[in-house]
């Protein structure tokens, strides 16, 4: 039987290679590979400036923090997301203001954010789920009629493009992943961009303790100050090695998701029981989602799936206002969020990688609609 898994890295034996020269040189943190994977990504999103951080988490927290969210401010974002979207505006001690999400994409509904939005409302922060971009146009104006901070969740989003313009550059700053299922990926780790130099460089500083001087530029070894409270959410330099060939390569990396994607929306398009955001040549594809229709059961569609040995995911099966913590925290009820709720009972992520081929795809389908069939 055919194996189909979820995700399969872009990773050559000359990133592996790269990994190696540097675990060899022992120079293993503040090195050149980490520069130049930020200068890369620069290159690749037209972001003026970026700065690795040990994951997206991280970056969202950085992102929020030199913003000035803080005690008694409040956060809009996406009522369907992963929780770190949320987390990062609690760490500050500001309140997340969840936001009920459009049915089929998951992106947030533009048009309940003005209901949220009060005196004490800081800043809003988007998440491109799989990689469909949101309608930022729209949520730009908004941020600017209430003089708000803009950050992107950029988590899914490597590729994806709104109104020519790679996401990540609406607002303060654009914060990605490199986890493991992501496009790219350094293991852990993430990446922030900024066109602001004064906000990166805050995010610079609180990424590594508050320290005022990093290494390079020290004019004693040992010898610097710090300033403010800062944390450790540094990228090594053998992380950032194994995504320099990555960027490099993703130009065809993206050709292939995007090819991907649209032999998965010419199959399945037809199909009664499963709803998907149409084809769009501006996302990423991190995944390629779909709903299926009322009368199916999404877990046991899973289950066969998997029985076939095709590697599939849910994201996100919880909305994050019904996770305990926000639950008893600031006491959320069943139904505040119908579409996030309805969005993580049916939504299926399927494999859309770059290793797969054009058979491997009509293998996916042809299973997925026989189980649908049945499902019936």
């Amino acid at each position: 039987m055919k194996t189909i898994p979820f995700s399969n890295p872009d990773i050559t034996e000359k990133d592996i290679e790269s990994v190696a020269d540097v675990i060899r040189s022992g120079w293993l943190t503040h090195g050149n590979y980490s520069k130049l994977l930020e200068d890369l990504f620069c290159q690749y999103t037209g972001a003026k400036f970026a700065t690795t951080v040990s994951n997206c988490t991280a970056g969202l927290h950085l992102s929020c923090l030199a913003a000035g969210f803080s005690n008694n401010d409040e956060v809009i974002v996406p009522a369907q997301t992963h929780v770190a979207t949320a987390h990062a505006i609690e760490y500050t001690g500001a309140k997340p203001i969840f936001v009920d999400v459009n049915s089929v994409s998951g992106n947030l509904q533009i048009e309940l954010i003005h209901s949220k939005i009060s005196e004490k409302t800081k800043g809003i922060i988007p998440v491109h789920m799989a990689g469909y971009p949101c309608d930022m146009k729209g949520i730009k104006k908004i941020c600017k009629d209430y003089n708000l901070t803009l950050i992107e969740d950029c988590a899914h989003s490597i590729g994806s493009i709104f109104n020519n313009t790679h996401v990540g550059n609406f607002g303060k700053a654009g914060c990605f992943s490199f986890y493991p299922t992501k496009q790219i990926t350094t293991g852990e780790g993430g990446v922030v961009v900024s066109n602001d130099k004064k906000f990166i460089k805050k995010v610079q500083t609180l990424k590594a303790f508050g320290i005022d001087t990093p290494p390079n530029l020290r004019k004693k070894p040992g010898l610097y100050d710090v300033k403010e409270l800062g944390y450790n959410y540094r990228m090594t330099d053998f992380q950032a090695a194994l995504g320099v060939g990555q960027i490099k390569r993703y130009h065809q990396n993206l050709k292939k998701r995007k090819r991907n994607a649209k032999i998965y929306s010419s199959i399945l398009h037809k199909n009664q029981n499963i709803l998907f955001p149409k084809f769009i040549n501006d996302c990423s594809y991190f995944l390629f989602q779909i709903l299926v229709s009322e009368n199916v059961n999404r877990d046991l569609v899973m289950l066969e799936l998997i029985k076939k040995k095709i590697g599939v995911s849910i994201h996100y099966a919880t909305p994050v206002p019904y996770m305990t913590y926000y639950k008893q925290k600031y006491g959320f009820r069943k139904n505040q969020y119908k579409n996030a709720e309805y969005f993580g009972m049916k939504n299926i992520s399927l494999p859309v990688h770059s290793n797969l081929k054009q058979a491997d795809i009509e293998y996916v389908c042809f299973n997925l609609q026989k189980i649908l069939e049945n499902a019936v």
